[in-house]
């Protein structure tokens, strides 16, 4: 297994069993402190309030947090055992016999990303058997962890006969394909949620000593491998916040660093700081930026920064597709030239809508502008949630905005990687909504909760109520304990500004004339607007009232005239979502040969039995059929247009995100 193939077997041996030793000692001596976290001399500027604060009560994401621990995660478990990712660490723990069992090698990744869901959901909802079966995952990933900290399954079985994308040698192909190093991203990103979840150090244990191991092994007159698949950025930062060892942070910042003359598919084309345009796959991508960004908030060093808002200017202005979905092409799962944004082959794969939330939110964190939590909201409501059945046992890897039927979800992939991400994902959706810097409450995202948060060192309990996305209104009770003076940032999305997104690329076709209203205690308040944000500072008492009425009208959507597959369509959103045609709501199962009246009058209408709740869209369009005479028949036919998210949950069909102006003849 070593590197240092010139010393004796035995002499190895002792080397090795020396270093796991005191790799061991180390690990035993760091120190904690009472929240499990230390306080890094810098950091984000703002800082998010964590879900474990955050109580979601509401009807849309209460039961999907449900449904992913019932539902989703047993799924997720039960094929890791089927398709032998479980068996790969008994065979490396030398439990079992046999051959790397599985697929691809990063599979080992999607035990790790199990465990992070399932961290986070223990935190808010104990489960005595699901946290028994993560514990025996996490014995098992402890028993086939090498002696000196590496751990990579397909390696340690069998050392001669490894999966073809690994290198002879350890992490030396990992730049290409052997996702040694992206393995051990998602491990520490795992041990992070389970140590603060549950208290426990077993998988944090096995976390630090393999993290020592990468460190000895790489880093300045050392190994300089870049990442092929990024993601250990973010987890190293994780590590450092929970350990204080600068040794992790470094590393973190020395990953980005290496990378040079590589490819533009995994952003290695050029040093992270010179770079300016959003290239390669999407995933990769994505995840980058987000080190980028840990390591800039981390380190004070905002050369990362700079550079990462140039690329966030350049998805946002060039390649972001309407229902926030990104990465256009399928050959590289990822970004293709600008305004390039097909629909009926768009790839938008579900685990970069979940990279690039996880982007948006740590550059609002450094930034504190609204923006970044429009693209993020678009995302989340939109590509992001196309990614999961709303039974929650079906999936998407790609989300296209068009179909002739071909499209249905899985119950599984080969590559898993989007039902996991789903899995660690969607139960952290509570630590988004709030965030705080001194005196100042951001409240982001509008869902039905209670929070219990600390404030300019106090405590403060807010209660939000709401039927959003369904309805705009939202009442916040201010429970400060005591009257204090404190300021609540209140973010007004773009898209109840007249602002589609914060670029060029799409416009609502029409401005809307109603105001936000904001009202404290019944009073109306005349707020100002900055970097997307009503702030409201007042002495606040138990039980004040906040009001906030965002309109929710429909509105119709146009393209840059650059994005040729969008020329002369529109597409529909209503507040955060955006809609789609599909073929169960519409004349004779078809969608794609209906086109929009010059001034559609559109109504909006819920139903609590379609589609587990939704609010649906209605109007009259016009639908063009050919004859056999090879002439065309347009007639008058009532549309309904359901959210894009809840497409594909009633079998095959049509199914259109763009709607035509006039018929194609």
């Amino acid at each position: 297994m070593s590197n240092n193939q010139h010393i004796p077997d035995s002499m190895n041996s002792i080397l090795k069993l020396a270093f796991s030793f005191f790799l061991c000692l180390e690990v035993c001596l760091i120190n904690f402190n009472s929240n499990g976290q230390i306080s890094p001399a810098k950091d984000y500027p703002i800082q998010p309030v964590s879900f474990t604060k955050v109580k979601v009560t509401d009807h849309f994401w209460a039961p999907r947090i449900e449904l992913n621990q019932k539902v989703t995660i047993p799924i997720a478990l039960d094929q890791c055992y089927k398709t032998g990712r479980v068996e790969n660490f008994k065979i490396a723990a030398k439990l079992t016999k046999g051959k790397f069992q599985s697929e691809y090698p990063f599979d080992d990744s999607d035990i790790y990303k199990i465990i992070e869901g399932a961290s986070y959901s223990l935190q808010t909802n104990p489960d005595a058997r699901l946290e028994m079966r993560i514990d025996t995952l996490i014995q098992l990933i402890g028993l086939a962890q090498e002696p000196d900290g590496y751990l990579y399954t397909t390696r340690t079985i069998d050392s001669l006969h490894m999966h073809p994308w690994a290198g002879k040698k350890r992490w030396e192909n990992d730049p290409k394909l052997s996702h040694e190093l992206y393995n051990l991203g998602h491990l520490y990103e795992a041990a992070y949620a389970h140590y603060l979840a549950t208290g426990k150090r077993t998988l944090l244990d096995v976390a630090l000593k393999s993290a020592n191991l990468v460190d000895h092994d790489f880093g300045p007159g050392k190994l300089s491998y870049y990442p092929g698949h990024q993601v250990i950025e973010m987890g190293l930062s994780k590590l450092y916040r929970i350990t204080g060892d600068e040794r992790y942070l470094k590393l973190a910042k020395f990953f980005l660093d290496c990378r040079k003359g590589g490819d533009e598919y995994n952003q290695a084309h050029k040093p992270v700081i010179e770079q300016d345009k959003i290239v390669g796959h999407a995933v990769r991508a994505t995840y980058m930026y987000a080190g980028m960004a840990d390591v800039s908030a981390l380190t004070g060093d905002n050369s990362y920064k700079n550079a990462t808002d140039k690329i966030w200017n350049d998805l946002i202005s060039t390649k972001y597709y309407v229902t926030g979905g990104i990465g256009s092409g399928g050959s590289n799962e990822g970004f293709s030239d600008p305004y390039f944004l097909p629909n009926m082959s768009a790839y938008c794969e579900t685990c970069a809508s979940i990279s690039n939330v996880m982007w948006n939110q740590r550059m609002f964190l450094l930034e504190g502008n609204s923006k970044f939590y429009d693209v993020l909201e678009r995302t989340l409501y939109n590509a992001l949630l196309s990614g999961i059945s709303l039974s929650a046992d079906r999936f998407f890897y790609p989300n296209p905005l068009e179909s002739h039927g071909q499209h249905t979800r899985s119950a599984w992939f080969g590559c898993a990687c989007c039902p996991s991400n789903i899995c660690r994902f969607i139960p952290s959706v509570p630590g988004y909504i709030y965030a705080k810097k001194g005196n100042d409450l951001y409240v982001n995202l509008f869902m039905n909760n209670s929070a219990m948060i600390d404030l300019g060192g106090e405590r403060l309990n807010i209660e939000q109520t709401t039927d959003y996305p369904w309805k705009g209104e939202i009442s916040i009770r201010v429970n400060p304990g005591k009257e204090r003076v404190f300021s609540m940032m209140i973010r007004i999305p773009g898209w109840a500004v007249n602002q589609a997104v914060p670029s060029d690329l799409y416009h609502f076709k029409s401005t809307d004339p109603l105001k936000v209203g904001i009202k404290v205690n019944g009073r109306n308040f005349n707020y100002e607007v900055k970097n997307g944000y009503a702030s409201i500072s007042r002495k606040w008492k138990n039980g004040d009232q906040l009001f906030i009425d965002l309109p929710m009208p429909v509105r119709e959507i146009t393209a840059n005239q650059l994005i040729k597959d969008d020329i002369g369509k529109v597409a529909l959103q209503r507040g955060p979502l955006i809609y789609c045609a599909e073929w169960p709501d519409n004349k004779n199962g078809h969608v794609l040969n209906l086109y929009l009246n010059p001034q559609n009058i559109y109504s909006t209408e819920y139903l609590p039995n379609l589609l587990n709740g939704v609010t649906i869209i209605k109007t009259t369009v016009n639908s063009s059929s050919q004859l056999e005479n090879k002439t065309s028949k347009d007639e008058k036919q009532l549309f309904t247009a359901i959210p894009y998210y809840a497409w594909a949950n009633r079998g095959k069909g049509e199914m259109t995100v763009w709607i035509p102006l006039k018929a194609n003849k």
